[in-house]
Order: C-alpha cells, then sequence, then structure tokens
C-alpha cells in the first residue's frame, strides 16, 4: 500500500473540536507526529501498533528541528506507512505546514491537508469575543507575535492599526509590550480593549481584558503566560456580555459612557 502524508488540525485545545475526518485520519494512522500543543487525549483514538513521535516545540527550545521533521514525514510516508501530522489549530495557519507540504511534493509523497479549529477563532469565541460583528468589526487579521520586532514588517503595522478592525495575535505574549507600542505609534488609541485568552477552549482557560494602556499590568497581576492569544479590536467589550464559558477568573474592561 502507498504511503501518504495527512497534515491534520488537532483544533485549540478542547479534543473535541477536531473534525470528524480529522479523527478518523487518527485513528487509521500507521504512524503519528505531534506537538506540544496537542490534547493528548486526542492520541488515545490511535491504534495500539501505531507509532506516536513527539514533536514539541517551546519558545526558544525544539525538541525536534523543522527540517527533520519534514524528513520524518517523507521517510514514513516512502515506507509505505499512512502518516498523520497532528498540529494544534489548522495546519496552514502558523502551523508550518505549507512546508511540510512543500516537503512531501519535492519528493514525489501523496499528502491531504485536513484542516482544524485556529485559535484566534476558538480561543476568541470561548471568550465571547467574536471576532467579527456587524457593527463593530468587518474585518479581522492574524499576526504572529514573532514579527513585532521584524524590522521587515515595520511597514505592516501601520496597515494593522489603521486598515484592521480586530487583529489576533498568535504567540505574542512576550513581545505584548512591543506589540502595544507599534499599534500606538502607528494611530491605535491606547484606549482601544484588548484581551487575553490564556489555554483558550480548556477547563483551566482565563480570560484578562484591559486597553493598550492598561493591559500590560492587568495581565502583570494575573500571571498570563503563553499559550495565551491576544486580541485587539471594540469586539472584546462583548466579553462580559457573551462570556458563556464560566472561567475561574473573568476580569472586565470598564464601562465606557458615551
Amino acid at each position: 500500500m502507498a504511503g501518504k502524508v495527512y497534515l491534520v488540525g488537532a483544533g485549540p485545545g478542547d479534543p473535541d473540536l477536531i473534525t470528524v475526518k480529522g479523527l478518523r485520519c487518527l485513528e487509521q494512522a500507521d504512524v503519528i507526529l505531534y506537538d506540544r500543543l496537542v490534547n493528548p487525549e486526542l492520541l488515545k483514538h490511535a491504534k495500539k501498533e501505531a507509532q506516536l513521535v513527539y514533536c514539541g516545540k517551546l519558545p526558544h527550545y525544539h525538541t525536534m528541528k523543522q527540517e527533520t521533521i519534514n524528513s520524518f514525514l517523507v521517510k514514513y510516508a516512502k515506507k509505505g506507512y499512512q502518516v498523520v501530522r497532528l498540529k494544534g489549530g489548522d495546519p496552514f495557519v502558523f502551523g508550518r505546514g505549507g512546508e511540510e507540504a512543500e516537503e512531501c511534493v519535492k519528493h514525489d509523497v501523496p499528502f491531504e491537508i485536513i484542516p482544524g479549529i485556529t485559535a484566534g477563532i476558538a480561543a476568541s469565541a470561548y471568550a465571547g469575543i467574536p471576532v467579527t460583528h456587524r457593527t463593530l468589526s468587518k474585518s479581522f487579521a492574524f499576526i504572529t507575535g514573532h514579527q513585532a520586532g521584524d524590522v521587515a514588517a515595520e511597514h505592516q503595522w501601520y496597515h494593522l492599526a489603521n486598515g484592521v478592525d480586530t487583529i489576533c495575535v498568535y504567540m505574542g505574549v512576550s513581545q505584548l509590550s512591543t506589540i502595544i507600542k507599534q499599534l500606538i505609534r502607528h494611530g491605535k488609541q491606547p484606549q482601544t480593549p484588548i484581551g487575553l485568552v490564556q489555554w483558550g477552549t480548556l477547563s483551566d482557560q482565563r480570560t484578562v481584558t484591559g486597553t493598550l494602556e492598561t493591559i500590560e499590568e492587568r495581565v502583570k497581576e494575573e500571571g498570563i503566560s503563553n499559550p495565551s492569544m491576544i486580541v485587539i479590536g471594540e469586539v472584546v467589550r462583548l466579553h462580559k456580555k457573551l462570556n458563556w464559558f464560566h472561567e475561574e477568573i473573568v476580569p472586565h474592561l470598564p464601562v465606557v459612557h458615551g
């Protein structure tokens, strides 16, 4: 039987949020290469003889380099295995799925993309923050916090500050101060609402909200760290009203009059 690679999105954390198709791929896989943020509960769906390979990455520390992961995908598929690359969120949203797909093409390995629910949408939704809203947000952008100090991306901050209603930042907690400074410097008002959703969709999810000028102190007070989604825009004000997922701590934005 010919081998094949499936790039599968595991969703944002809650194991129930993986797609039906993604789950079927897991159940049939001979080899599963999985990331750090993949919920371990999902691995229980693997067949007993499946080989599980951990590819987890921490900030500033990689258990397995991306080049090694790419080569493993090709190697196992060439042996005739059904290979699942299980990634948190969606493979094509800051998941380096594009690079892995390119590697498959380079070596004539058949592959398939199984989309997953990305944290930018899911964590926000679980915090009662819609990324779009008819009167508050007609556009949204997904960015990575790694670009905060990237000189090549400097010109993008003006467009983000002035042309996008809702900004969702992945992997941005360590760059929070720089992100805020860049947005304000390029025209975003200091009173713009912002929220951080830590461990979105999981039982220990916590949401902290504030404004661009107050959020750093709030994050420090509450001890918010990675993994967290940062959501910036007027829709964050809906957190208090639409917060359907009960959390241990739910700070609120101050009431704005007028």
